[in-house]
């Protein structure tokens, strides 16, 4: 078999400086009382940049610019707010091969997703909502939809544009301005948006951003002049905040944790099917929120269809990063790798049988090999609990009846996937899953166009296509 040479994409091409401030009213600014933190390459542990946390009056400071700005902003015509929208889509098209270098030195991901995945939606999620700017009162939301004032939005840290662009566009588009807090650690995108945002000429206070950790999202989240909450993150977290906006008449979505079922029918395309797997569990190192964490295989096919897993796992490039090559990168923190080592270590010890496909970790940074458990049972918690890792539990079915009970019996409820060549099975399938999102024949596939979100833990509201215009206007 060839070996693939090293094909490292340049660190050059972005210029991270050593210190960064809070983004408030169009300009970077110092937090008032001073405290910062540090931002640490997952695949080498060094330090990137050290960065602002803000306290609760440098939230009351961007909170207070947003409101400022909302008067101004929201009376803009559809047309003129579409103008700035379409501007800052361009710009990060420009800029596309910076964000995407960024992206996967601060977030640890594989620079071909970063690069072919990431960047392309973001852009296209700005382009999409743009679009939308000025037809909001065709949209089905009544003949004069009216934004709600200022949202404030907390984001993580698996898709740290991505999720950026899914909150900022439509709550833009529709005439609100936003405070948004990235994740404590992948913030130097959000950072590098606001310059867009500046180069964009976007009014000041359009659009603040406000570093920190889960203190400074609490802050942020219970502020009482921020009228709209926006979240996505764990179900533990979701239920706090759930728990903080109760009875102060706030609107609020919240895109939780997930536990997908993917579910291989006997007559499924079995190389596609394994294809789609892979996708669906080490994507992004499976810090996927949707990810196929859970393979349900039916009974027949499930020696044969191992069996092909195992040999392309066994292909899978496991590295740095930046290298074209790799095909999954390193695990986003200490934290998070102690998690998913944990989680692994239970299947084990609770009688699943583990196994990972020779390879070699490097030997800095936070590093975890793609491994699939089989003898998995519903009791098992590498069944039950979101792992966020590149771990993948395997399940067997015999009938579509015991399939649909099995992909149903977990606390979520926010995607599914199936493998079959009958369109009647699909769709029948399809609708007795209690998934937001259920893919055929293909998984982990996202469009503007389309709307996202999930039932139970996994959290209410829509993002994404018409639907997501909704939790932005009054």
């Amino acid at each position: 078999m060839f070996e693939y040479a090293p094909a490292p994409e340049s660190r050059s091409v972005v210029d991270i400086a050593a210190s960064y401030g809070l983004f408030i009213d169009g300009s970077f600014e110092p937090g008032r009382d001073g405290n910062v933190f540090k931002t640490v390459n997952p695949a080498t542990e060094e330090v990137l940049a050290e960065v602002a946390a803000a306290g609760p009056e440098d939230v009351d400071r961007a909170v207070a610019a947003a409101r400022r700005a909302f008067d101004g902003w929201s009376a803009l015509p559809g047309a003129e707010r579409a103008k700035y929208l379409f501007r800052i889509a361009r710009i990060i098209q420009e800029r596309s091969r910076e964000l995407a270098v960024l992206e996967s030195l601060d977030n640890g991901k594989p620079i071909r997703e970063s690069r072919d995945v990431d960047l392309p939606l973001v852009a296209a999620h700005f382009f999409y909502y743009a679009g939308w700017a000025d037809k909001l009162t065709y949209a089905g939301f009544g003949p004069d939809p009216r934004p709600i004032g200022v949202a404030g939005q907390v984001i993580p840290w698996n898709f740290p544009l991505l999720m950026l662009a899914w909150k900022v566009a439509p709550a833009l588009a529709t005439g609100n301005t936003v405070v948004l807090k990235p994740a404590e650690t992948t913030p130097l995108s959000a950072l590098f948006f606001a310059d867009v945002c500046r180069q964009a000429q976007l009014p000041p206070g359009v659009v603040n951003i406000v570093t920190g950790a889960g203190d400074t999202g609490a802050y942020l989240v219970a502020h009482p002049d921020v009228d709209k909450v926006a979240f996505t993150g764990s179900t533990a977290v979701g239920r706090q905040i759930a728990r903080t906006v109760a009875g102060t008449g706030k609107r609020l979505t919240l895109e939780l944790g997930g536990k997908a079922a993917n579910i291989v029918f006997d007559d499924a395309p079995l190389d596609q099917a394994v294809e789609g797997i892979v996708d669906g569990i080490f994507f992004n190192q499976g810090h996927v929120c949707c990810a196929g964490s859970r393979l349900l295989v039916q009974e027949s096919i499930a020696e044969e269809l191992l069996a092909s897993l195992k040999r392309r796992m066994a292909t899978l490039r496991v590295g740095d990063p930046l290298d074209k090559n790799t095909d999954v990168g390193a695990i986003n923190s200490a934290a998070q790798l102690a998690r998913i080592t944990e989680l692994a270590e239970t299947g084990a010890a609770e009688g699943a049988q583990r196994w990972s496909p020779p390879c070699r970790l490097p030997e800095r940074g936070f590093w975890f090999a793609p491994t699939i458990f089989t003898g998995v049972t519903q009791a098992h918690r590498i069944a039950r609990e979101e792992i966020f890792g590149p771990v993948l539990s395997v399940l067997t079915f015999r009938t579509p009846a015991e399939a649909v009970e099995k992909a149903n019996n977990t606390p979520y409820g926010l995607s599914a996937g199936i493998w079959s060549e009958k369109g009647s099975r699909i769709l029948a399938v399809a609708d007795r899953l209690r998934a937001g999102v259920v893919w055929a024949n293909t998984f982990n596939k996202f469009d503007p166009a389309s709307p996202f979100g999930g039932y139970k833990e996994s959290g209410y509201g829509r993002e994404g296509g018409r639907h997501g215009l909704e939790a932005y206007l009054a």
